[in-house]
């Protein structure tokens, strides 16, 4: 067996009763709990239409048979076959995402999609999974041992992270971020370099919320800087020298980088009651549908809230609220403890791969479906602000849905190979 950073970081997952090994238990746990996901979700979606003009929930369950055939096939494909496709599948990624800068279609003020035969496609939601397997194929091939080697995967990741940032897209330029982070702490990187390369994100949140703080975290940055890297003298005072420089343009950023409904979102955040019927209304209206739902909801089509279209975008960003309102605390403590074992169940098939590339891709879309669940759960709960980041699986959008299923696919092609070798050996 061989020993690797990746496989020296799964160490502490065996120690879990949750590390299952059968196939069996496998499958039925990653097919499962999309399965049921969806099938209520549609019945949410449906909920949250009963008033309107239009009825389109069932495209939801006819995408996510699409996806669950896609998955099907997949899983009978070994990824490491796509390999060789990764380098035309990013070019493909990225000429996609330029050409929504040129000729995509807009919507609540943003830039994100491109019409093709009359159906609105996402090209960001195909990028993240193209972010994935790009990042575990260099992170394979070029394991992170010096801090120089961090600038593949930066290179690798920054110019789609920067064409997704200006549609604008914050939701899925912080994915974006939270993959590489993920990934390249999963192949082994120290936990001081991760902190020192999200150091820049933690100085301008300090500079906006606690800017005397300042005087602690640069030092503290510098004795990181002087404990985990070569040349010292050199790399000592440009660690602390950027962050003053970043303190510095932090004001700058905020006030010229962001558009004016950003910039609301992260203000309201923290105070929704500022303006109650515009920018605050969403998160307003989202825990109040929640908390009416009690312990065991209204019903399934019997939420008041939800059937008054008192929340927008209930059906896409907003379903955890039509599902708070509809089955209550219970309803959504099921879904919430689903996602929790999804992603075990995705840790466990992780440690149980038989190669690097195999456990980061695994590991990478486990990211990807967690931080979405839990940055959209806090925000229609109002602990987050408004990013715009669907609830995977649930949230109505064709390609999200595509994608999740294409994802799941990969996962279980990497299960069924590790039970397959495990078997031979």
């Amino acid at each position: 067996m061989k020993s690797s950073p990746v496989l020296r970081r799964t160490g502490i997952i065996s120690r879990f009763p949750w590390s299952l090994s059968k196939r069996f238990y496998a499958h039925l746990i990653l097919w499962a709990i999309p399965s049921l996901m969806v099938l209520l979700s549609g019945i949410l979606i449906a909920s949250t239409q009963r008033q309107a003009n239009y009825a389109d929930w069932y495209h939801h369950w006819i995408t996510a048979g699409i996806g669950i055939v896609i998955a099907f096939a997949l899983a009978r494909i070994p990824i490491q076959k796509l390999r060789p496709l990764l380098i035309p599948f990013y070019f493909l990624s990225i000429s996609s995402l330029v050409a929504v800068r040129f000729v995509g279609t807009s919507a609540l003020g943003a830039q994100r999609w491109l019409s093709i035969g009359g159906i609105n496609l996402q090209p960001s939601e195909f990028s993240k999974l193209v972010m994935i397997l790009v990042l575990a194929a260099i992170l394979d091939k070029h394991p992170v041992d010096r801090l120089s080697d961090l600038f593949r995967p930066l290179a690798v990741i920054f110019l789609p992270w920067v064409l997704v940032f200006i549609q604008p897209d914050l939701g899925t330029s912080l994915v974006f971020g939270v993959l590489l982070l993920t990934m390249i702490y999963w192949s082994g990187v120290p936990l001081e370099w991760l902190l020192l390369v999200i150091s820049a994100f933690l100085t301008s949140l300090i500079v906006s919320l606690l800017p005397w703080a300042l005087a602690f975290w640069i030092p503290l940055m510098g004795f990181l800087a002087y404990r985990s890297l070569p040349l010292k003298k050199v790399v000592v005072p440009l660690i602390m020298g950027v962050q003053i420089l970043i303190a510095f343009l932090t004001p700058l950023i905020w006030e010229y980088g962001l558009k004016d409904y950003q910039r609301d979102r992260l203000v309201l955040f923290l105070d929704p009651t500022q303006d109650p019927l515009g920018g605050g209304y969403h998160l307003l209206q989202s825990t109040i549908g929640i908390g009416s739902g009690g312990l065991l909801g209204a019903g399934l089509m019997q939420g008041n809230l939800t059937k008054l279209r008192f929340i927008p975008e209930q059906h896409t960003d907003f379903i955890f609220s039509a599902l708070g309102e509809e089955t209550g605390f219970i309803g959504s403590l099921l879904v919430v403890f689903g996602f929790v074992l999804f992603m075990l169940r995705l840790l466990s098939i992780a440690r149980q791969a038989p190669t690097d590339f195999e456990s980061l891709v695994v590991v990478g879309f486990g990211t990807m479906v967690m931080f979405q669940v839990v940055v959209n759960i806090f925000m229609t709960i109002g602990l987050g602000p408004v990013t715009g980041i669907p609830l995977p699986f649930m949230s109505y959008g064709r390609t999200a849905l595509l994608m999740n299923f294409m994802g799941l696919g990969l996962c279980l092609s990497v299960a069924r190979r590790s039970f397959t070798k495990r078997r031979n050996w």
